[in-house]
């Protein structure tokens, strides 16, 4: 298969390796083995599903970025630390970013960068936030629904986010 855009190819699908939800703002974040993806919403338990809309309704970080924000920050970070909902391996998720992707069974729509939080500094010490730029992953909004389980595949969906939708 080839393509006039090299970001639209992929060698291999990712994979989910980790989900986390917040039932609130400011909570400790809830880890689970699966999650349901709700339409225009965000994860299901998780606060941003409480309004519809908006281009974060789902964060998603690459797991192999974990070990350089540890070795920056002097601190090994649990995923749950650095607040976000999914943590993939195995795709760049900054190529996903305009694009539509399939997450399990839900279809994403990559809206921007993840930059990271002044929350970060308070998770990961003094110079977290700088040890995170850069690495913050990616935000997502969700087309369409389903359940996302831990080893879920994560893959590029062949339309254009940009391109017509049918509904």
């Amino acid at each position: 298969m080839s393509s006039d855009d090299p970001r639209a190819c992929f060698p291999a699908a990712g994979r989910v390796e980790w989900i986390g939800v917040r039932s609130r703002r400011g909570q400790p974040v809830e880890v689970l083995e699966e999650v349901q993806a709700i339409p225009d919403r965000g994860l299901a338990e998780d606060h941003a599903t409480k309004r519809a809309g908006g281009r974060r309704q789902v964060t998603l970080m690459q797991s192999e970025h974990l070990p350089v924000i540890g070795s920056l920050a002097k601190r090994a970070p649990e995923p749950g630390l650095l607040r976000r909902n999914l943590v993939v391996s195995g795709i760049n998720l900054r190529a996903l970013i305009g694009r539509r992707f399939r997450v399990g069974a839900a279809l994403f729509e990559g809206t921007g960068d993840c930059p990271p939080c002044r929350a970060m500094e308070a998770a990961l010490g003094f110079g977290g936030c700088n040890a995170m730029t850069g690495m913050g992953g990616v935000t997502a909004r969700i087309l369409e629904g389903g359940p996302i389980r831990i080893g879920d595949p994560v893959e590029p969906y062949n339309q254009r986010a940009d391109e017509p939708r049918l509904i």
